[in-house]
């Protein structure tokens, strides 16, 4: 008996499968995490700018209110100083003249208290700018953050789903005995467990369609050729073209290994799967092994 003939009689080990599993949904934490800290990060950025934008505005506006209330105030001081004049000059003239300077004396108060109320209103105004300003960021910054956190609570949400529909997946699917002998890998039955066999990642796997044409298709590393498909009784027959071997697959059904040697497979076989037979086509996946020996 050949080394290979005496190899396919022993199936292979599966016992790594719950490890498989639990580092798949180590490595799904991992990427949440790594996503969640650069969303995290990119919020203190904009805080960080946000607030040094805010500082910044401040120091502008007390700036310009301190130029604009330095000239205020000296037009004030000019203003009663032209006031306490008039005054005086009011106390040295005749009674006419005195109610004349006194009218004007008035009107000159009149005046500066519009001034100071002026002033007092633009300072009132300039503070209230930057109060509201304030809070609009303050504001802004809240919402980012309540977003990334609602990111946070869905990306964990998204994790514990994904992991339970892989589980859920992968504990309906089956290995069963090829055709050459050999127990399969698990062997899905349709798309959603292709994809959790491709989070699994034990195996590469190459989707295909394959239709009845004169010349072969590649897929992978391969060729196929269909050669008969029969809807009715889910049967065909395949040609299967590897290492420049030519291997005929008659009358196999669906979801039934099929299996073959390969140079760059080792003592692992590939195996073929066909999950839909339908009219002059069929559906189905090509796994390949993970680790593949160099021609």
């Amino acid at each position: 008996m050949s080394p290979t003939s005496s190899y396919l009689e022993q199936p292979p080990d599966r016992s790594g499968l719950k490890t498989a599993l639990v580092a798949g949904a180590l490595i799904a934490l991992v990427a949440a995490n790594i996503y969640l800290y650069l969303q995290l990060d990119h919020v203190r950025t904009d805080m960080a700018k946000t607030r040094e934008t805010v500082m910044t505005e401040l120091t502008n506006l007390r700036d310009a209110s301190s130029v604009t209330t330095a000239s205020q105030m000296r037009h004030l001081e000019t203003l009663k100083e032209e006031l306490e004049n008039t005054r005086n000059q009011a106390r040295t003239l005749s009674s006419e003249a005195k109610a004349e300077a006194s009218a004007h004396a008035e009107q000159l108060a009149r005046q500066i208290q519009a001034e100071q109320a002026k002033v007092q209103q633009q300072i009132s105004n300039e503070i209230t700018g930057v109060k509201k300003e304030g809070e609009q960021n303050a504001a802004t910054l809240n919402a980012k953050l309540s977003d990334v956190s609602t990111d946070v609570g869905g990306v964990k949400t998204q994790v514990a789903s994904t992991q339970d529909e892989l589980q859920k997946t992968i504990a309906h699917l089956k290995s069963v005995e090829g055709d050459l002998g050999v127990q399969s890998g698990l062997v899905a039955t349709n798309g959603s467990e292709l994809q959790a066999l491709k989070r699994l990642g034990e195996r590469n796997y190459i989707e295909f369609k394959l239709g009845k044409t004169k010349q072969p298709q590649r897929v992978g590393d391969i060729t196929l050729l269909l050669k008969k498909a029969d809807p009715k009784k889910n049967k065909f027959t395949v040609e299967v073209m590897a290492d420049d071997k030519r291997t005929t697959k008659e009358d196999k059904s669906i979801n039934e290994p099929l299996q073959f040697l390969t140079s760059k497979g080792g003592h692992i076989p590939y195996e073929l799967v066909v999950n839909s037979v339908q009219k002059d086509l069929i559906v189905g996946y090509l796994a390949t092994p993970k680790d593949q020996t160099a021609r």
